[in-house]
């Protein structure tokens, strides 16, 4: 039961991640992004995220100062979105943003009907 529930969060959030960037995109970029396009950038975001995440946890390198370690996590996954979409760091940084908001209205949304919990994000740090 435990890995259906781990492949369902895992769908869920890549829904919830990928609608939250095309969001984000059309908004600030101001151009049709594409379903397929947005998919894949959350897919890589996610993984970037991930791995980004067990070296930080694995190496400690930012035990002193731990938001640092936050904040380089978020940074690979602006670079992300920088690297997928046009604009450069200050454009994918919004374009981050928005999807946050967007992810978190989604998430909010379906917890009030009960239909997912509020660790299904599908973007980093909510």
């Amino acid at each position: 039961m435990a890995l259906l529930d781990a492949a369902v969060i895992f769908v869920a959030s890549l829904l919830v991640g990928t609608v939250a960037i095309l969001a984000g995109v059309r908004l600030i970029v101001d151009a049709d992004a594409g379903v397929s396009n947005a998919l894949f950038t959350a897919l890589v975001g996610a993984i970037v995220w991930a791995v980004s995440s067990a070296l930080v946890d694995r190496f400690v390198l930012f035990d002193w100062l731990p938001i640092l370690g936050v904040v380089l996590m978020l940074v690979a996954w602006i670079g992300v979105l920088n690297w997928r979409y046009p604009g450069g760091w200050g454009t994918a940084a919004a374009i981050g943003f928005v999807a946050w908001v967007v992810a978190v209205a989604i998430v909010y949304a379906f917890t009030l009907v009960d239909v997912l919990a509020p660790e299904a994000l599908g973007i980093p740090g909510a």
